[in-house]
């Protein structure tokens, strides 16, 4: 389960994990906050399928993505050995920021998740806001 593969819908990424004891809680319940660790891992995989190690841009760079803002609906649990799919599809792109639509779903098709994560690009020694640079993602459209 470590293949990233296109999803059904257009200008998705779809990144696969397996559960684990360490996700969940003593019943066996996934935990609330390792749905945001399956979207980071999706969001940082879907930077590495566009060619961006995200170590090397803030080593040349000093430029990071920091998560901003985020909006979650939790419509299901997922349990111990589900095998999900975490989705990641661009929705909107400002100059320093991306809005992301992201979903978690079981092996069945059965939505668990429905997220809004809008990470900032920050320039991580002064911890400000900083322009995305043109061309840096080449998967990103252009800002408007």
């Amino acid at each position: 389960m470590s293949e990233a593969t296109p999803s059904s819908a257009p200008d998705s990424f779809r990144w696969p994990v397996r559960v684990y004891w360490e996700d969940t809680d003593a019943g066996g319940v996934v935990y609330h906050a390792s749905y945001l660790r399956f979207m980071e891992r999706a969001r940082t995989e879907w930077l590495r399928a566009q060619g961006i190690d995200q170590s090397a841009v803030k080593e040349t760079t000093g430029l990071a993505f920091l998560v901003r803002e985020m909006q979650i609906d939790f419509l299901r649990a997922a349990l111990l050995d589900d095998e999900l799919s975490v989705t990641v599809a661009v929705q909107e792109r400002r100059a320093a920021s991306i809005l992301f639509a992201q979903t978690i779903s079981r092996a069945d098709g059965t939505q668990l998740i429905r997220a809004q994560v809008r990470v900032a690009c920050v320039d991580i020694r002064r911890m400000r806001p900083a322009q995305i640079p043109a061309g840096m993602i080449p998967g990103l459209p252009p800002h408007k």
